[in-house]
């Protein structure tokens, strides 16, 4: 098995300098809150969906769930599209909600669907949430990248978090969403050169399904019973419903119709691309049958088979995908404390100016602490101990409300609050208990938190201004929103075109440099091609650009 070479270090250089640029470039456009923390609403549906699908996987996908492949097989895929039916229901049922809610932040509703208290307490729990599990995530990143590329764990999760904070406090949502397309980009075309080497050098599908027959169905292992799945998929219907992250997507949306494409797209997106990223973890099973550690499946297969430079790009690429996830949480993190927090209860006539700075300064405080507490997860036992605890306790409780709330008008304040409460006692109890399974124990605190919400529902004790001011927010919910049309000064539309165009013109170049050392192999060409691929697409993205604009100067004249 080959290391990384200085191309490969390059790479992965070049790459953090592009992205650090696409933030600090957005932020020049940034003016007021609502640039910062929902991209002005005009970020499109296509780049919307590309970046809840980045925002909602993280380098797990190519380490726990490779891990899953390759011991497994194809189980692995009906595990991760657990995804697909939060982006359709999400579609179909959350997204106009979400829209004609006309929030900030994804908490804001709480307070008029509830009470003040309500949306206090799931904003400073979920603040204090959040900061744990960025602090999980950024350590997985920081422990894969160390692994990878053979630098100190303490460096490696310094230098993702400084690069992850830059981008995203300089650019806002427009920079998590840019970078996160362009990280989409590399991140595709990486997975696609690797797929056919790794098919290759397996013998191709057939061998495959002589050597592995059982790594080829959809229900093998543990993970592959039915009630596993059930509860798994249930799980996390509620809980992505309930992400901040997945929830500003939709809101930041141009329209209501740009809002239901988004989940369409993000959909597609998380049943298709998963076949791509795991198929070479399977095809490692046969290329290297005798790994120690099965989540180093895809690292392994990677640097046995691409060529330095490529490996580079592929690493940045896997990394790339926990970016995404770390940037998107610190910035619709930034908007709870900024305006549910900050705004709410200790000036609410700040100026926009001075909501974008506590924006910009929550930011930098969220990013420093999730960086710092990263370098002691350790203690906890690891990453995916410390994930299980956390979201044990705290992450379904937490959702319940912000969910259900949305969707259901009897429960009251006292069902949103015992939730949360009856809920994380309920997982401190079965966290214990060392006897239960954990789908078993995950059904109870689900059923145990929602028919505490249900319930309320049945008191009779709310005053005639609450109902009344409930009824007014649902009477809301039903009357969809009409669309305003930003004017031509205020219209970024041009300005991420030309965006694109660039970072997909960088994008071939990369791989096309990349390439060149490795033109005699098979791998080296495809990237060769993949690069010219890229740059012929800059070039139609740049004349489209061209005549849309005058296009617009002629309306305008007329």
């Amino acid at each position: 098995m080959n290391q990384l070479q200085t191309l490969d270090y390059a790479a992965i250089l070049l790459y953090m300098v592009m992205v650090s640029g696409i933030g600090l470039y957005l932020g020049r456009y940034v003016k007021n809150i609502n640039d910062y923390f929902k991209g002005g609403n005009s970020v499109s549906w296509v780049a919307n969906g590309i970046s809840n699908f980045m925002t909602m996987f993280s380098t797990s996908i190519f380490v726990a769930y490779a891990g899953i492949a390759y011991t497994h097989g194809l189980v692995a895929l009906s595990v991760i599209w657990c995804s697909v039916p939060p982006s359709i229901f999400a579609a179909m049922v959350l997204a106009k909600r979400w829209q004609r809610a006309g929030i900030m932040s994804p908490v804001e509703f709480l307070e008029t669907r509830f009470n003040a208290p309500v949306r206090q307490i799931l904003s400073w729990g979920g603040v204090g949430f959040k900061v744990l599990d960025e602090m999980i995530k950024l350590y997985a990143l920081g422990l894969f990248v160390a692994t990878a590329t053979q630098i100190p764990l303490e460096t490696a999760i310094l230098s993702c978090g400084i690069v992850v904070l830059l981008y995203t406090v300089a650019g806002g949502l427009w920079a998590v969403v840019v970078t996160d397309v362009v990280q989409f980009i590399i991140l595709g075309l990486a997975t696609i050169i690797l797929l056919p080497l790794s098919l290759h050098a397996a013998g191709g599908i057939s061998n495959m399904q002589q050597q592995l027959p059982e790594h080829l169905t959809f229900t093998n292992g543990p993970k592959g019973q039915p009630i596993y799945l059930m509860v798994y998929y249930v799980m996390v219907l509620i809980k992505y419903c309930g992400n901040w992250a997945f929830m500003q997507r939709f809101y930041s949306a141009e329209t209501e119709a740009d809002a239901r494409k988004t989940g369409w797209l993000s959909a597609s997106l998380f049943l298709l691309f998963p076949i791509v990223f795991l198929l070479p973890a399977i095809a490692a099973r046969v290329i290297i049958p005798d790994l120690q550690d099965p989540e180093m499946a895809y690292v392994s297969v990677c640097l046995k088979l691409l060529p330095q430079g490529l490996m580079g790009l592929m690493i940045s690429a896997m990394f790339a995908a926990t970016m995404s996830t770390l940037s998107a949480e610190y910035n619709v993190t930034a908007s709870v404390v900024t305006s549910d927090i900050y705004q709410r209860l200790f000036k609410p006539q700040a100026s926009s100016k001075e909501l974008l700075w506590v924006g910009r300064l929550s930011t930098i405080g969220l990013g420093l602490l999730v960086t710092i507490g990263a370098l002691y997860v350790g203690g906890f036992g690891g990453a995916f101990e410390a994930n299980k605890l956390f979201t044990g306790l705290f992450a379904i409780p937490m959702v319940i409300p912000l969910v259900f709330g949305i969707l259901m008008r009897k429960p009251n304040p006292t069902g949103a609050i015992g939730a949360v409460v009856g809920g994380i006692a309920v997982g401190l109890v079965l966290n214990g208990y060392s006897g239960l399974k954990w789908e078993i124990a995950t059904l109870i605190e689900i059923l145990v938190c929602f028919l505490i919400f249900w319930g309320s529902g049945f008191l009779k004790n709310q005053s005639q201004a609450y109902h009344q001011r409930v009824s007014a927010f649902f009477a809301k919910l039903e009357h969809p929103i009409v669309a305003v049309k930003a004017s031509a000064e205020n219209d970024m539309h041009p300005i991420l075109q030309r965006l694109y165009a660039v970072a997909l013109a960088s994008t071939g170049a990369l791989f096309v440099i990349l390439g060149m050392p490795s033109v005699a192999v098979y791998s080296g060409k495809m990237a060769i091609a993949v690069g010219v691929i890229c740059l012929c697409t800059a070039i139609f993205l740049f004349k489209y650009r061209k005549k849309t604009k005058a296009s617009a100067l002629v309306l305008k004249n007329e």
